[in-house]
């Protein structure tokens, strides 16, 4: 009871505590994800898989790249619980640990070559807890930004954690590029893919002691002030807002199909033989450029969606994926430097506008008692329909059926989510409260 009465004379947190946490934060947590996502391209195939046809062994480290996708959802409910029943500064502290924890342990994890067949099992087991604890962070992170952003700019302090994405990616891969002009192949493979997993012990540390500096967010003090938290936040949300969860996760598909298409799946076409046959460095490169146009499109899209609100600004960019989609065999197939390099900023920076709103959009769904775990299952449910087979469904596409399938696949997800979008209300107005 003493902790109840004392929540309310607790500081608030400053604009630049939630700018900070939420967006180192989810730097981090991205970073560590996307390290894992390269990876499973340049590396993985060759070094914890039977050597064979290169083909098999990339869409076998494909297959692990997609058990997070598995553990997300299970991850936003287990972390939904404690920030729903516990409070979300505890509960982001626990998912950036678990992830951490778990990319540290990839990095030092032997090779197929040494253990045979535990090699395989191992980094699937490490992925599942990479899953688990991104599961739990974005969901948290949203609503810290949320939860403490001013009137009428929610959309925008929403885009703090969604800013994560382009710079975890950014620093993921281009820490693999600078490996790769430092270090020789065999070296690169024999020892250098460590040193990325291995730095986020570093960033973690970073990001813990910038979280343990934050207090509660309003909305959550007020729930525990009027006694008002779910005893079972998981099980109250499907029994009173499964609609809200049901539009949430088709919303989100075309943003997580859109996003591992134009990273995993482009840099594993780019570089291959059948493909269009960059070498690995020239590709980073020039997915690094796209990732600038991610990144500077994520706050964009925040401010329109609090201007215009959140639907119209979805709907229009939902319709340009679908056109995007449409396009992708001519454009990116096309045997042209500056198609591919068009073709990534173009696709990156629409992933920048459709991506940015989420972080207002998905908690705006939800009441304050499951919004934690409302809005983070939603996500990764998204992520599981979406995401966890994109990069395996369009390898599949391509080198049986061509290019052009890949974009059909992409433009059919985007329908889904138009139809979600026209389905649901705009929450521009809504209360946090």
């Amino acid at each position: 009871m003493a902790v109840d009465q004392a929540a309310p004379a607790a500081p608030r947190n400053s604009t630049r505590q939630v700018v900070v946490a939420s967006l180192v934060g989810t730097s981090i947590e991205f970073y560590d994800f996307y390290v894992y996502a390269t990876a499973a391209v340049l590396v993985f195939p060759q070094l914890f898989f039977p050597a064979g046809d290169a083909t098999a062994a990339t869409l076998q480290s494909l297959a692990t790249f997609a058990i997070a996708f598995v553990a997300r959802p299970v991850g936003s409910a287990l972390f939904g619980h404690f920030g729903d029943r516990i409070g979300r500064k505890s509960t982001l502290v626990a998912s950036l640990l678990t992830m951490g924890i778990s990319t540290v342990l990839i990095g030092v994890l032997p090779g197929y070559a040494q253990i045979g067949v535990f090699a395989p099992l191992l980094l699937a087991l490490c992925r599942f807890g990479q899953g688990l604890g991104l599961g739990g962070e974005w969901g948290g992170a949203a609503l810290l930004a949320t939860e403490n952003a001013p009137a009428g700019r929610r959309a925008f302090f929403g885009t703090f954690p969604q800013l994560g994405a382009p710079i975890g990616f950014f620093f993921a891969n281009g820490l693999f590029l600078v490996l790769a002009g430092v270090m020789d192949e065999q070296t690169f493979l024999s020892w250098g893919w460590r040193v990325p997993f291995l730095v986020s012990a570093v960033l973690v540390a970073v990001g813990l002691w910038v979280r343990l500096t934050l207090t509660e967010t309003p909305a959550f003090t007020k729930v525990v002030e009027q006694d008002a938290r779910a005893k079972v936040p998981f099980a109250q949300l499907f029994r009173t807002d499964f609609k809200a969860v049901v539009l949430g996760t088709f919303i989100m598909l075309a943003t997580y199909v859109l996003f591992y298409l134009m990273t995993v799946f482009t840099l594993s076409y780019g570089t291959s033989e059948a493909g269009l046959g960059y070498d690995r460095t020239s590709f980073l490169v020039m997915l690094l450029v796209g990732v600038v146009f991610f990144g500077l499109t994520v706050p964009v899209a925040g401010v329109l969606a609090d201007r215009y609100g959140r639907r119209p600004t979805l709907i229009i960019t939902t319709a340009a994926i679908i056109a995007f989609g449409l396009l992708t065999g001519p454009w990116f197939g096309a045997d042209s430097l500056l198609a591919t390099v068009s073709f990534l900023v173009v696709g990156l920076g629409l992933m920048g506008m459709t991506f940015g709103p989420m972080g207002a959009v998905l908690p705006e769904l939800f009441p304050t008692a499951v919004r934690y775990t409302g809005s983070s299952v939603a996500y990764n449910l998204g992520g599981l329909l979406g995401a966890s087979l994109a990069p395996y469904v369009a390898t599949w596409l391509a080198g049986n059926y061509g290019l052009g399938w890949v974009g059909v696949y992409l433009a059919a997800m985007a329908a889904i989510t138009l139809l979600a979008l026209l389905a649901s209300k705009e929450t521009r107005e809504s209360s946090l409260d």
